[in-house]
């Protein structure tokens, strides 16, 4: 019986005597080998990134909102359209009616093209904020400070802006004290925050927070807001809140027994929850590709090594003739299957990692390389090579050793 080296050293000769062959053998199977890694490495690396960008509430921040904050269903949000707004009366009415809320804030949006000199920025965010917004909002303040709620009172004209806005107008500048036009008004900016960068392709970074009732002013007209609410405590406490929250609001919105809710609450988890099953569904479908690829690839080296076996049919008649078993045979054949797909995996698996990360320096898309991706790479060349390989195996381990001596 022939130790595991020497079936490796067998094994290893045979690819080197057949160096072309080997290499298009392989081929099918290192290309399913990369796509699978490189989907798996950016899926993981999206899923991190949700987790930290598009979910980056706080673990006990909620919003309550007057259409839906993570659906997939397009005729619920038509449906949603129809609801009443929310208004700062709303908020003020969860304040007072919501002991485990700690702070409750509103906020509302709209695009606006922003002006500076001979320089303009457009679809700029404007973003209408109450002062208790700096106290529940993640977004970091790198320069200058918050409005006051004495600048939210008098309506006045100040404003804080991201950072795509400063890198567009102030590239070398102090942006502080600095006026700007935010659509037909001018601002004037005391505070800047700090960069948040792309979402998966969707920039973050430009846009400007000006006092609520400036906002109610530019704006004009009714708006629907949406209510930020803070929880006073740990889990229980954050479930508790939204659940005074709904009570309150139902009450409010005379919302009786069965009848549906007009607002929907949205925290970090059902953001995150709405991206791993659009990710799941994407994973599924590349997977399925990738996998078509892999098993294409486990064909042709299951071919290859049926004609080795018809071109070594001599040898293996002298091998048995000199006592090699069925079973030596066997492992042999085996062998040189895994070894082949196993560096086809290796090498897929190398090219999967090096297009991640051509993807992640070439755009904003983010990216997470894990070892664990790289063994089930490897795992998964294991077992085509394996199951592949069994037929051509035992079709050699049969061969009659009197028949096979005479072949030519």
């Amino acid at each position: 019986m022939l130790h595991l080296t020497d079936n490796l050293d067998i094994s290893a000769q045979s690819i080197r005597a057949h160096k072309l062959r080997s290499s298009l053998t392989m081929v099918g199977l290192t290309m399913g080998v990369a796509t699978l890694i490189t989907v798996m490495t950016l899926i993981q690396g999206a899923n991190t990134y949700v987790e930290q960008k598009i979910a980056n509430l706080g673990t006990n921040v909620f919003q309550i909102g007057r259409i839906p904050f993570a659906a997939t269903d397009f005729q619920e949000i038509i449906k949603a359209l129809r609801h009443k707004y929310l208004t700062l009366d709303d908020m003020r009415t969860v304040a007072a009616g919501c002991p485990s809320c700690q702070i409750v804030g509103a906020d509302a949006n709209t695009s606006v093209t922003a002006h500076y000199h001979d320089r303009e920025l457009q679809d700029t965010n404007l973003i209408g904020q109450t002062p208790s917004m700096g106290d529940i909002e993640t977004r970091t303040i790198e320069q200058g400070r918050y409005f006051t709620e004495v600048e939210d009172q008098r309506s006045s004209y100040v404003c804080l802006i991201g950072s795509r806005v400063v890198e567009e107008f102030f590239p070398r500048t102090d942006p502080l004290g600095r006026a700007i036009h935010l659509g037909a008004q001018e601002f004037v900016i005391i505070g800047t925050y700090e960069r948040i960068g792309s979402v998966l392709g969707q920039e973050q970074d430009n846009f400007a927070v000006i006092p609520f009732r400036t906002y109610q002013k530019v704006r004009g007209g009714r708006f629907s807001v949406v209510l930020h609410v803070k929880a006073a405590g740990g889990d229980r406490v954050f479930q508790q809140a939204q659940d005074e929250a709904r009570t309150v609001l139902r009450g409010r919105r005379h919302i009786r027994g069965e009848e549906p809710e007009d607002f929907f609450i949205g925290t970090a988890q059902s953001y995150i929850a709405l991206w791993q099953s659009i990710s799941s569904a994407f994973f599924a479908v590349f997977v399925m590709v990738s996998s078509i690829a892999a098993v294409v690839g486990g064909i042709v080296i299951m071919n290859v090594m049926l004609v080795t076996v018809t071109e070594r049919t001599k040898e293996i008649g002298v091998r048995r003739a000199v006592g090699a078993s069925q079973g030596d045979v066997l492992r042999q054949f085996l062998t040189e299957s895994v070894v082949m797909c196993l560096l086809g995996g290796a090498v897929g698996v190398a090219l999967g990692f090096l297009a991640a990360e051509l993807i992640r320096r070439l755009t904003d898309f983010p990216v997470s390389v894990q070892t664990w991706v790289a063994v089930l790479g490897m795992a998964l060349s294991s077992v085509i090579g394996l199951f592949f390989g069994i037929y051509p195996a035992v079709r050699a381990a049969r061969l009659d050793p009197v028949a096979a001596l005479r072949a030519e």
